[in-house]
Formats: structure tokens, sequence, C-alpha cells
């Protein structure tokens, strides 16, 4: 009894930009395929416990002044964001 086994993968073929394509390009070695290229990018998943400790050694200080930063942007995109929406809603009107 003899058994054959073929697990082949398929190929696609994809459109990309041409910045896309320097890009992968730019990370690409000499003997990688783009697939892996893109699968070395995307795929790879992190642990969210490796980032624990990476800020212990920022200054409360300048902690604060990050966190003011990022609450003054969210509320000028939350306001952009009202602003566009109610001017969209007028026009439908």
């Amino acid at each position: 009894m003899c058994t054959y086994m073929c697990m082949c993968m398929g190929t696609k073929t994809i459109s990309i930009m041409d910045d896309a394509y320097n890009i992968l390009l730019s990370r690409k070695h000499e003997n990688e395929s783009f697939s892996e290229v893109i699968r070395k990018l995307v795929g790879k998943k992190t642990d969210i416990m490796e980032f624990a400790g990476a800020w212990k050694d920022v200054p409360d200080k300048e902690i604060e002044g990050m966190k003011k930063r990022i609450n003054s942007i969210r509320r000028k995109a939350t306001v952009d964001l009202l602003k566009k929406l109610e001017k969209d809603d007028m026009h439908r009107h």
C-alpha cells in the first residue's frame, strides 16, 4: 500500500501601489519571497506583556504632559467629527 499526500499552497495575484511595493522590497532579503516578507510584517502576533514596564523610566511629569496632549488631540478630533457630521446632515436636508 502506498499513500501520497500533497500539501501545495495556491498562489494569488494582488495589485498594490508602487509605494507599498517599495516598502516590501526594502524589507525583503535576497533569498526571501514577498510572501515571507508579508508574513513577517503582518503575521507576527505580539504578546502585550512584552511591553510591561516599558515606560518605567519615563518621569511622571512627562507622562502627564503626554496624557494632556492625547486628551487635547481627542477633544479636537471629536469636535472636528461633530462639525463634519453636522455639515453632512445639513446637506442631506
